[in-house]
Parts: structure tokens; C-alpha cells; sequence
């Protein structure tokens, strides 16, 4: 018997949001959309949300991607917190 505690809450595919802030760079959009579409080839960057932060310093991301799996979020996740451009992701 199951007690459902691995049962990921999510149902796959969906639209999943997701948080990427890093320091103000030209190329910081740029190279996130990259490494996002290792993730999501289908990946439409014209959605991607951007917010720079109240003294100009940094930059913060929306980028909802078409989630297909735990898999795909964890490989991604793990891609965006360890490139060297960004502070966080959520």
C-alpha cells in the first residue's frame, strides 16, 4: 500500500513558471533562454517576463516552460542554479 508521499502534485505536461535572478548583463536574457531550451527545445523566448530590480543591479526572469516530467524540472533547475550568471532560481 501507497501512502502517496512520492506522488509528485503536479500533472504533466502543464505550463510551469519559473524564477531565474542574476546580475544585470546584456547577454543574461540571452544565455538563460539558452540553457532553457537544453531543457524545453520549444521554449518561445517572446514570453519570457522581465523585471529589473528597484537600483538597476539586477535582473529577475519569468520563463514558463512546458514541463514535461519531475525529470525535465530537476535537470533544469539544477542547469539555471549552478550556471555562474545566476544568484537564484524559484
Amino acid at each position: 500500500m501507497s501512502c502517496g508521499c512520492n506522488e509528485d502534485p503536479i500533472q504533466y505536461p502543464c505550463d510551469f513558471p519559473i524564477k531565474i535572478m542574476g546580475e544585470k548583463r546584456d547577454d543574461f536574457a540571452q544565455t538563460m533562454t539558452d540553457v532553457i531550451r537544453l531543457h524545453d527545445p520549444l521554449f518561445d523566448a517572446t514570453t519570457l517576463g522581465m523585471r529589473l530590480s528597484s537600483q538597476g543591479n539586477y535582473l529577475s526572469l519569468t520563463a514558463t516552460v512546458k514541463a514535461t516530467s519531475r525529470e525535465q524540472l530537476d535537470n533544469l533547475y539544477r542547469a539555471l542554479s549552478s550556471h555562474p550568471m545566476v544568484k537564484i532560481v524559484l
